[in-house]
């Protein structure tokens, strides 16, 4: 479905992404991890097309894609979530989930979506999305719209970013839902564990490189021994 031959990503004269060479499979669960300012996040907008890679190719359904705009991409069926959520000032969540999902939905579909983040449907579906709202409720509504999209790849950079525990406990259950239900596939920028242990595969990005890429079996007791290991140091050195 997605391949990315040799992307390179230079700026301010750094090499952020170095060779970036990875597959991810139709109606695949893959998370990307790694430590903070390898490259996890400027990987999930070379994908979407916010930024342009500087060398390489990207292939969606064996098509390059690799100079196409946000708006195409998107038009081809590739869904985006950002690490921080964009206001929409005089647009109401109900808009923003009908204009997500492309037709006209039902209101009680529309109530499904909110409840699926944990948001109580009544209290946001007439409030706009803008600056009064907090960065969780921001967050969770915009990934209930991405939801509403049900489109062939969804990215998701950092989506637990600014989430309480029992609305991460629903996001859980609603990346589950999308992975059997859609016909696509899944992209989650995380560090976190639970949304690790869902996944089908595992892709470490650090320095700029993949530096490794498997199964979740195959990847994360390892990444699980290295973090303990940390802890048990760090305690030490405490």
């Amino acid at each position: 479905m997605l391949e990315l031959k040799n992307v390179c990503f230079h700026k301010d004269g750094k090499d952020i992404l170095k060779n970036i060479n990875l597959q991810i499979d139709e109606g695949k669960f893959v998370a990307i991890t790694g430590p903070n300012g390898g490259g996890k996040s400027t990987l999930a907008k070379i994908i979407m097309g916010i930024y342009e890679p500087t060398d390489g190719q990207i292939l969606f359904n064996g098509e390059d894609i690799t100079s196409l705009s946000i708006t195409e991409r998107a038009n081809k069926g590739i869904g985006f979530a950002f690490q921080q959520p964009v206001k929409f000032k005089g647009i109401t969540v109900r808009d923003l989930i009908t204009l997500s999902a492309g037709k006209d939905i039902k209101f009680n579909e529309i109530c499904d979506y909110l409840s699926s983040v944990g948001l109580c449907a009544k209290e946001y579906v007439n409030r706009e999305v803008d600056a009064n709202l907090s960065g969780g409720e921001l967050k969770r509504i915009e990934i209930a719209s991405v939801a509403a999209r049900k489109t062939k790849l969804t990215v998701f950079d950092e989506p637990e970013a600014g989430i309480d525990l029992w609305s991460f406990n629903n996001l859980i259950e609603l990346f589950e839902q999308m992975h059997n239900e859609i016909n696509g596939s899944i992209v989650i920028i995380s560090h976190q564990e639970r949304i690790l242990n869902i996944a089908d595969e595992i892709i470490v990005i650090a320095n700029g490189s993949v530096s490794k890429m498997g199964t979740k079996e195959e990847i994360l007791p390892e990444l699980l021994y290295k973090s303990n290991c940390k802890c048990v140091k760090g305690g030490k050195n405490g």
